[in-house]
């Protein structure tokens, strides 16, 4: 498969095109990654209003009512519930994990087992995050494209 990246004027629109004689599990993996790193989510740091990139969402936790979205860097307060970014995120490699928190499939460098049939994700960021065990089945799942 060729990859050619062209570059355009200022006011053209950007896209991603892709080429197929069939649209193989591949192409749809493609598409699927392109697809998760567009978006943002609105949230709230220090008072003011951001706009924060999906891709740049590690995960988000659910505490005492209060929904927080972890990058990197910094930690947002939205005003979404969790099962309504959980069912809006779907399509974007985000996952339940527990039930208060939603990962990115696409932060995870590394996951092992844990006691009582749990696991821990360690992410690029470098945080450990505890699995559920009650979501350790659908997560593999996840992992293997199913």
């Amino acid at each position: 498969m060729d990859v050619r990246i062209e570059k355009i004027g200022e006011k053209e629109k950007e896209q991603v095109l892709i080429q197929c004689r069939s649209v193989t599990e591949e192409v749809e993996e493609i598409a699927a990654f392109v697809k998760s790193r567009q978006g943002s989510l609105t949230g709230v740091l220090e008072g003011r209003r951001f706009e924060v990139a999906v891709s740049d969402i590690c995960y988000i936790e659910s505490v005492d009512g209060k929904t927080f979205l972890y990058t990197k860097e910094k930690v947002y307060e939205t005003s979404s519930r969790l099962y309504e970014l959980e069912e809006k995120l779907r399509t974007r490699h985000f996952l339940r994990i527990s039930k208060s928190m939603l990962i990115s499939l696409l932060k995870i460098q590394s996951i092992r087992p844990a006691m009582g049939g749990r696991f821990t994700a360690l992410l690029y960021s470098g945080e450990q995050i505890i699995i559920s065990r009650n979501y350790v089945k659908a997560l593999k799942a996840a992992l293997k494209g199913e």
